[in-house]
Parts: C-alpha cells; sequence; structure tokens
C-alpha cells in the first residue's frame, strides 16, 4: 500500500528523534568515559602512581633501640648487642618448605626453632616477618646473602638484643626482657604495632617490665623495592625511629653484688637503703638466676632446675617475700606503749619465762626467765614476756598503727614484680577477713612478730630507716630517667616523740655494742663505723607442750624447712647513720646466728666503698673474714663504666 506524504514526513521525524537521542547518550558516554579519563590521568594521577608504586615498594617498620638501664655509678647493668638474624615473609616464599630445606643446607638451624617458626607462620598472616633463627654468626649471614637468589621471602638482618653484664646478681631487680607472646598481646587493649615484629622483646619482670614504656621506644619505619618475586631490590629511604629513654637506677652495683655473693649457700634476703634521700643502695635474693637465659628462651631443663630448687632462685624474696618479722617487731610494740603513756622507759615487768593469758601459756625464749625487766633491757636481752604485758596495755589497734606509721602493712610503690603489702593486723582486719573477733591472745603473739603479722624484707628496712632518722623515708629505685631526677625519699618528720626514738636507738646499741647483746658476736669494732641493731627468730612450727617438757628440739636437728627463720635489722654508723639494712636468712635458726653477720658485712662494705679493713672485724673472726673476702672478691665483675649507648 502505498503511503501518503504526511505518514512519510512523520516517519522521518520519528527517525529523526530517535537518531538525536541515540546519538545524544553516545556523545554523554564518550564525554563521560573522556571525564573520567581525565580525571584519572590528571586529577588522580598521584594517587594512582602511589597504587602502582605499593605494588614494587614495602613499607616496615624499625624496632627502636631499647633504652639501657644503668646503676647509680653509671654501670650499664641492661645493655643492648648486636644480633644477626634471619627472617622469613611466607608470602613471597612459595614453597615454604622448600625454602626452608635449602636453608638448612647453607646454614645450621635446631630443628626446635624451625617446628616454631612453622607453627608461627600457620598463626600469622603471610605477609608478617617470622624469625626462624637469631643469634647467628656473621659467616652465616654472608653464606645467607650470597644465596639470596635461591631463597625466596628469606632475608638476614641485623637487630639489637637485650644482655646482661651482672647476671644473677641484679636479675630479680632489672628483670629480664622475651618476645611477645599472645597472652601479652591479650592483655593490652590497643597494641602498638611494635609489637607485631618477630620476636621484638619487651619486659617480663622487673624494672624492665614496669618501665616497658620508658624503656621501648618509638618505631621507625623503612621503605624498600621489591621486584616481582618480591626480592628487595633496594633500599629507598628510612626514618629512625625513637629510642627509649635511659634509666638510672639507685642501686650499687658492686654492692649489690657483694650482698649476692655473701649470702651465697642460703636461701636469703638483704635490702639496704642509703638514710639521706631513701636510695635503695642494694636489694638482694638468694639464691638467684642468670637472665640471660631468658632472653634467648630458656631451655627445658634449665627451666626444671629453677622450679625444682627448694631455694626458690626465681623468687625475688626481698620485696616478694613475707616473713613473721619476729623480735625484729619489738620496736614497734614499745613504741606503741610509750607513745600512749602506757609504759615508761623505766618501768619494770617480771618475766618469769612464761606469761598467762586466759589459761593459755606464753613463753620467752629464755627458759628461766629475765626476771625484773625495762624497755632497754627488754630490747637488749629481747626479752618476750616484757612485750607480752605492754602489748595488752596497749592494744592490738595502737600496735598496728605505729606499724603503718613505720612502713609496714603498706606497699611501698616501686617499679618490681609484685611488691608485698604485708600484714598489720589489727580488730577490723581479723573481723573483715576471717569473720572473727580479735582475741587477747592475738595480741600477745602479735607484740613479738609472730600471729598474723607479715613483713617484707624492704618493709623492715624501712622501718629501720625511719627508726633512725625519725622521717618518714620512702624508699627510691629510679634516680634518674632521661637525665631527669626523680622525687626522693627523703621523707618528712615522723612527729614521734624523740625521746621515745633515742630510747629505742640506745637500746639498739647495746643490742650489738654490749656484752649481753643478742648480736654482740657480731659487732663493728671501728669506732666510727659502728652498728646499731635487733635480731629476731621467727618460728614456722607450733612447739607442742609436750616438745617443752621433753626439751626443744634444736633448728640444727630439724629438716631445712621447719627450722626457724633468722632475721637482723640494723643502721650504721651510730654518731651519724647513713644506712639501713635488714636480712632475712630462710630457716636460718637464730638471727643473732644467721642475719646478724651478713648485715654486719654488707654495712661494712657499705660504708667503706669495698672491703672494709680486718680491724673494724672483732679478732677471732678476723682469718675468716680474710678468706671470705678473698673467695667473694674473686666472683665480683670489674663493672666497666659504659658513657653511652653500647
Amino acid at each position: 500500500m502505498k503511503r501518503s506524504a504526511k505518514d512519510t514526513i512523520q516517519s522521518a521525524r520519528t527517525i529523526n528523534r530517535r537518531a538525536f537521542v541515540v546519538g545524544g547518550v553516545q556523545l554523554g558516554i564518550v564525554g563521560a568515559l573522556g571525564y573520567r579519563l581525565r580525571d584519572m590521568q590528571v586529577e588522580q594521577a598521584d594517587q594512582f602512581r602511589l597504587l602502582a608504586e605499593e605494588n614494587r615498594i614495602n613499607i616496615r617498620l624499625l624496632p627502636p633501640e631499647r633504652g639501657v638501664i644503668f646503676d647509680r655509678n653509671g654501670i650499664a647493668v641492661a645493655d643492648n648487642e648486636q644480633n644477626y638474624r634471619v627472617i622469613m615473609i611466607r608470602e613471597d616464599a612459595g614453597d615454604v618448605g622448600e625454602v626452608l630445606a635449602k636453608l638448612t643446607e647453607i646454614v645450621h638451624i635446631e630443628p626446635g626453632d624451625l617446628a616454631r617458626a612453622m607453627e608461627e607462620m600457620r598463626r600469622r598472616s603471610p605477609f608478617v616477618p617470622v624469625t626462624i633463627a637469631d643469634r647467628l654468626s656473621w659467616e652465616d649471614v654472608a653464606a645467607i646473602n650470597l644465596n639470596t637468589p635461591a631463597l625466596p621471602g628469606i632475608q638476614a638482618e641485623v637487630g639489637l638484643s637485650r644482655v646482661y653484664p651482672w647476671g644473677a646478681d641484679l636479675a630479680h631487680v632489672v628483670g629480664y626482657v622475651g618476645p611477645v607472646s599472645d597472652f601479652d598481646l591479650s592483655r593490652i587493649e590497643d597494641p602498638d604495632p611494635l609489637l607485631q615484629i618477630p620476636k621484638f622483646q619487651i619486659g617480663k619482670t622487673g624494672a624492665e617490665n614496669k618501665l616497658e614504656q620508658e624503656l621501648r621506644g618509638s618505631a621507625g619505619t623503612r621503605r624498600i623495592e621489591v621486584n616481582a618475586a618480591g626480592r628487595i631490590m633496594r633500599e629507598l629511604d628510612r626514618r629512625e625511629g625513637d629510642p627509649g629513654k635511659d634509666i638510672q637506677l639507685t642501686i650499687d652495683s658492686r654492692l649489690q653484688s657483694y650482698a649476692q655473693a655473701r649470702m651465697d649457700g642460703e636461701s636469703a634476703a638483704a635490702v639496704v637503703i642509703d638514710l639521706e634521700n631513701g636510695d635503695l643502695r642494694a636489694i638482694a635474693s638468694a639464691p638467684s638466676f642468670d637472665p640471660n637465659l631468658f632472653v634467648r628462651g630458656i631451655s627445658v631443663p634449665d627451666w626444671n632446675a629453677l622450679n625444682a630448687d627448694k631455694y626458690r632462685p626465681l623468687a625475688a624474696k626481698a620485696v616478694q617475700g613475707t616473713y613473721p618479722p619476729g623480735s625484729t617487731f619489738k620496736m614497734v610494740t614499745v613504741m606503741a606503749a610509750m607513745e600512749e603513756g602506757v609504759v615508761t622507759a623505766d618501768e619494770t615487768v617480771y618475766c618469769p619465762g612464761y606469761t598467762d593469758v586466759f589459761n593459755i601459756r606464753f613463753h620467752c625464749w629464755k627458759r628461766g626467765g629475765h626476771g625484773n625487766i625495762n624497755l632497754h633491757e627488754s630490747l637488749k636481752q629481747s626479752c618476750d614476756c616484757y612485750y607480752y604485758e605492754i602489748a595488752q596495755r596497749v592494744g592490738i589497734d595502737k600496735i598496728a598503727a605505729m606499724a603503718r606509721r613505720l612502713g609496714l602493712g603498706i606497699r611501698h610503690d616501686l617499679p618490681l614484680s609484685a611488691v608485698a603489702e604485708g600484714l598489720a593486723p589489727d580488730k577490723e582486719w581479723k573481723s573483715r577477713v576471717r569473720g572473727e573477733e580479735w582475741r587477747v591472745g592475738d595480741t600477745v603473739n602479735a607484740s613479738i612478730g609472730q600471729g598474723y603479722v607479715l613483713s617484707s624484707p624492704l618493709q623492715l628496712a624501712v622501718m629501720t630507716a625511719r627508726l633512725a632518722t625519725g622521717r618518714e623515708v620512702t624508699p627510691r629505685l629510679v634516680r634518674l630517667i632521661d637525665g631527669v631526677e626523680q622525687p626522693s625519699g627523703i621523707g618528712e618528720s615522723l612527729g614521734i616523740n624523740e625521746n621515745v626514738l633515742r630510747r629505742v636507738r640506745a637500746s639498739m646499741d647495746d643490742v650489738c655494742n654490749h656484752r649481753r647483746g643478742t648480736a654482740y658476736g657480731s659487732r663493728i669494732v671501728d669506732d666510727a663505723h659502728k652498728m646499731a641493731g635487733k635480731t629476731g627468730t621467727s618460728q614456722v612450727r607450733r612447739i607442742t607442750p609436750e616438745e617443752r617438757a621433753a626439751g626443744i628440739i634444736r633448728n640444727e636437728d630439724l629438716p631445712w624447712e621447719r627450722r626457724d627463720h633468722a632475721l637482723f635489722v640494723g643502721y650504721a654508723p651510730l654518731d651519724k647513720p647513713r644506712y639501713a639494712i635488714s636480712v632475712v636468712v630462710e630457716h636460718g635458726g637464730g638471727g643473732s646466728r644467721a642475719a646478724a653477720p651478713i648485715a654486719r658485712d654488707i654495712l661494712l662494705q657499705a660504708q667503706y666503698g669495698g672491703p672494709p679493713p680486718l680491724e673494724a672485724y672483732p679478732s677471732n673472726v678476723r682469718d675468716q673474714i680474710a678468706e671470705q673476702q678473698r673467695r667473694i672478691s674473686a666472683r665480683i665483675p670489674p663493672g666497666a663504666k659504659v658513657q653511652g649507648r653500647a
């Protein structure tokens, strides 16, 4: 059928409209593509260039240099040393087993190290470097670098590792570092990216742990160019991180080493405080352990040996251990009684050898008793019955308050692991903790440092420092952080009556320097360096009435773990006290026999700054002391000073 002219015109118009729409759409698409191409090539050129760069450039963290820990004389007690290691990046390695097999043909790697590395690679992301072995020799590193083309994913690196030049002598103070564990990461809410670096070391115990933030520093970065196989082609740039802060402790490493050597063979602790500023000059716990073993990863035999030792070398007894203070607590009881006015210095108490309290007999250490005895003689001869009597007059709450005033029963804030709080018990404590009423017998036991009373060697040294000075001396372990002086522990006045303090000090003088004093055998005969002190013996077992009737078994006839603890606290010199000390010998028997000689020797070493002359000792022990000095001097390291970072 022939179309009309009108239909033809209408059809042409429709085609033209459609062509125009299609053309417009095409033009719009071409324009959008053109705009997008321009945007990508011009406006976003830098961004896409960076994305392209990232395919061949890796950014890696650089661990900072850990801060060095020094003693008070500038001797490094925790330092850094170069450590060559080999790492693997699983993502770049391909066949991990094949690469490791080639690596073991080039350098010797322990099977255990390989197994640990394989396990770590399975747990970590494929792009995270994993340490295969460390502490390699330079020859091993050279051999690995020579064979780099055949070892994809393998890199030899040089880093720093912690080293402890004084070994076991400062292990409980400085502590040690070790690789970050999953347990460490689980305890941190927002972990530092540094902690993901393979085998990155953080503080585990002691000052290394408590001062971790100051010692760690901040990471640097390293940009490296890699080829298609992941091989490092070159280093493009490097930004070093900020090193950790250097820490100077108050510890005198040579005095600390002497104290450790002097307690050799004992399970014991000793603490020395400088009375001028509260500085801790020595915090020794014996036996000890080598912290270097933990830095490298301690072996199973070494770990089992430390755990099986009944003397507990891993325990920092000086600050963690708590013991009944025994007769060293008697100064607390008598000062509380005198402050309350329930006893005078000249008043006497009769000691028949025992005191009966509600049909319970409490015995004095001297079976026949001391007769009529006053404050001065009670401390000098360590009469128990005197304290049984005056404690009942003053009451436990006043005694506990005086104990805390002197530094017992409170936790001293030090950057050390598990610093003990001890216990200065009172009525409220027993009701709250035990759900029982306080009894008079509890007061009697507490009066001589038995029963519920517990103190650490650190607390006993603080108590002695406060007795010697009349000030609230506070122990200080950190002297400088990055060159900045830390607050002194000199302390303000305790507000205790000076006459009371004078009476107690005079008694402590006679404990050591009067023929009838319990520590007379351990006295210092050099007038300029004499010491005052108090012996203590704390029971760890109950003596039954049957045993008393038959004769008390001597400590040396008992198994070691059932013997009494031996204690001594003291200060020197008498005229102007400079150092306070406490010594606890676990299951050492009597304080006068086991603890006092150790305290005397350490105090003399502190006062003289080295081995004292034999003339400072009683004549009957000089030959023994000469041999002891030769033995100890041979084991104290020279301790060269370090002026800067290693």
